[in-house]
């Protein structure tokens, strides 16, 4: 499911950079490109305001995309799978046994008797 969403999202992304390169930053836009054709078809003003109104719908596509995506994501895929297993099975105690007692007897070092002042 989230492969589905992933690839809705870059289709609509696409789409969305590609009408906003179209458009013209001056205001002229699809209608300047086309060589007067738009203007017969549509009106200037119509042109621009289909682009407009096709900017907004893909970016809003996009934003809803991506926040209804983690609803699908499920527990395994977004745990590790396997690690998660060896985190739950691991003990975050401390081990039930004492070290063992040293045998050895102490040992004096020479010299740490006297205090030099």
């Amino acid at each position: 499911m989230l492969a589905l969403f992933g690839v809705l999202i870059i289709i609509a992304s696409v789409i969305l950079g590609l009408i906003v390169l179209i458009q013209n930053p001056k205001g002229g836009g699809l209608s300047g490109s086309l060589s007067g054709v738009g203007n017969q078809l549509m009106g200037v003003k119509q042109t621009t305001d289909v682009l407009e109104k096709g900017t907004w719908v893909f970016a809003a596509v996009v934003g809803i995309l991506c926040l209804v995506s983690p609803a699908f994501i499920t527990k395994d895929a977004a745990g590790g799978g396997k690690n998660t297993e060896i985190l739950n099975n691991t003990s975050t105690s401390a081990p039930k046994t004492t070290p063992a007692k040293s045998t050895a007897p102490a040992v004096q070092l020479p010299g740490t008797d006297t205090i030099k002042k």
